[in-house]
């Protein structure tokens, strides 16, 4: 699973205040010539991301390239079970990102543009964010 190897700080704000507007950077495809991009914002977790690529490389069978276009860089505290309030911050447990509306999230090259539509769609299924398959546009 995806993780930052360090970080300034082991617990973060989730920056769920950030839900609202379009994505500023990242809504383009860059590297392959066929996407996944997000249609509403939300939070994915690592593991969301990692069942998503699982999906994607078991339907495309070897062969192919896939980008993965975000990381989850942001630390998600919980509290156990039962604890009552106070006593400080929970213990970090997994990491995420706030996906913003319109950013590419998977990319792919070097496949049949049917078999690679498939394969971002199985992904999409896997994420709790409703999105969409985009292709670049041929200059």
């Amino acid at each position: 699973m995806l993780e930052p190897r360090k970080l300034q700080h082991r617990k973060q704000h989730r920056r769920r205040g950030s839900f609202r507007g379009k994505a500023q950077r990242g809504a383009t495809i860059a590297f392959g010539s066929i996407g996944l991009k997000a249609q509403t914002t939300g939070e994915i977790t690592a593991r969301q991301i990692e069942a998503a690529r699982r999906a994607m490389t078991r339907s495309v069978a070897r062969g192919g390239k896939i980008w993965i276009r975000i990381f989850p860089d942001t630390p998600v505290s919980k509290k156990a079970a039962e604890v009552p309030m106070g006593s400080g911050k929970g213990s970090p447990e997994y990491f995420s990102i706030v996906v913003k509306q319109g950013a590419i999230l998977f990319e792919m090259d070097g496949l049949a543009h049917d078999a690679a539509k498939e394969a971002l769609l199985l992904a999409g299924y896997k994420l709790p964010i409703k999105t969409k398959v985009v292709t670049r546009i041929a200059h």
